[in-house]
């Protein structure tokens, strides 16, 4: 199928719109490889009437084979992701389709540029000396940090990360690291790297636990409700299903439904290591 019929639908920004429409159909040109990824992550260029922009590429064939997920299904579990952040609203992954590119069929994501200064994280994570967070943060958990040293990793206290764990909940990210947040210049946030998602098994693992227990916002639930019946009877379930095993989806609508009947952010399991590793 052509990368053109594959463009998912999204708000009528016109803006997303010319994006996915470059990412899509653009001619690929890629610059160099990530090399810090533990999958092929290519660093490109594309070019489509006129317009052009810097993208990664993440073509299937170069993606390692996990235990927990089925082999060769990294790439559309990204594209899942960006079809959940944009039924939110929130607008929290960066434009991204699935495509045929110089090395076979992969995902293509819009790059996003973060501000120069800015390290992992973009500010949005600290290591305190201290036992409590303070004003305006919130605790994550005590880390070593050497020679017997230990210190509070906290996270900010944000509507925009606060957005992102409910985001996180839904999709069953596995692997929420701080250098997976993207503060962009404008003020917005995005989170990449979501090919380890949508396991119909609980493995929710995050930085991002400062709200686990509290009450969900009434935006998030007015979110989750909307979220429930785009699965139930909108396109997103029927995009979805193209994506994701019948299991998978089942396990989206389960976990919404769970979220917005508990009322509250969801706390670690016990069942699975609740933070990733390492967690830049």
């Amino acid at each position: 199928m052509p990368a053109s019929e594959r463009v998912p639908a999204v708000s009528d920004s016109l803006t997303v719109t010319a994006d996915l429409a470059l990412l899509a159909n653009g001619e690929l040109t890629v610059r160099g490889r990530l090399r810090d990824a533990s999958n092929a992550v290519l660093y490109c260029g594309v070019e489509y009437e006129g317009r052009a922009a810097a993208c990664v590429y993440k073509p299937v064939a170069g993606e390692r084979p996990l235990w927990d997920f089925p082999d060769g299904t990294l790439a559309a579990r990204e594209l899942a992701a960006y079809l959940v952040s944009e039924a939110t609203g929130w607008g929290l992954v960066p434009p991204t389709v699935l495509r045929d590119g110089p090395y076979g069929e992969g995902m293509c994501q819009l790059w996003i540029e973060t501000a120069a200064e800015e390290p992992d994280g973009g500010g949005l994570l600290a290591l305190l000396d201290s036992e409590e967070p303070g004003p305006g943060w919130k605790a994550v958990g005590f880390a070593e940090v050497g020679e017997g040293r230990t210190a509070l990793l906290v996270h900010a206290d944000d509507v925009r990360l606060r957005r992102l764990a409910v985001l996180d909940a839904v999709i069953n990210n596995a692997d929420r690291k701080g250098g997976h947040l993207l503060p962009a210049p404008d003020g917005r946030l995005y989170a990449i790297d979501h090919g380890v998602t949508f396991n119909a098994a609980g493995k929710l693992r995050t930085l991002l636990w400062g709200w686990a227990g509290e009450p969900l916002e009434a935006e998030a639930r007015e979110v989750l409700e909307r979220l429930a019946a785009e699965l139930a009877d909108g396109g997103l379930g029927a995009r979805l299903a193209g994506l994701i095993t019948g299991s998978e989806l089942q396990a989206v609508r389960d976990r919404v439904a769970g979220l917005l009947a508990a009322g509250r952010h969801p706390e670690p399991s016990g069942e699975w290591p609740a933070i990733p590793w390492p967690p830049i």
